[in-house]
């Protein structure tokens, strides 16, 4: 593997109680009821390593720490590693794809 090629985006499903949370509403005036909602990340480490970075409160983002269940490696284990701006766009793309979907999406 390149050097360079050393990030990974990662999607992590998120408790439907995340539906509570305004901002979280606001960011998906699209939401499908019945669909999942998740989170879109990309990090150095791998998946497993940054969802417990997460759980811990380790930069953790509040939704994730509060309400995140599990990764959802079928969501982005085919497309990791990838250079800093590969997985730069492919997190923002990863997250409106699923929007588009009805998903619930958060994502910084």
């Amino acid at each position: 593997m390149p050097a360079k090629e050393r990030f990974n985006i990662y999607v992590i499903e998120l408790e439907l109680a995340v539906l509570k949370v305004k901002r979280f509403r606001e960011a998906n005036p699209d939401y499908m009821e019945g669909k999942s909602c998740v989170y879109v990340g990309m990090t150095s480490r791998t998946p497993e390593e940054r969802y417990e970075q997460h759980k811990n409160g380790y930069k953790s983002a509040r939704l994730v720490k509060k309400f995140g269940l599990r990764l959802k490696p079928r969501q982005y284990r085919s497309l990791n590693p990838m250079s800093y701006e590969e997985a730069s766009r492919m997190e923002r793309e990863k997250a409106r794809r699923l929007r588009k979907r009805g998903y619930g999406v958060w994502q910084n």
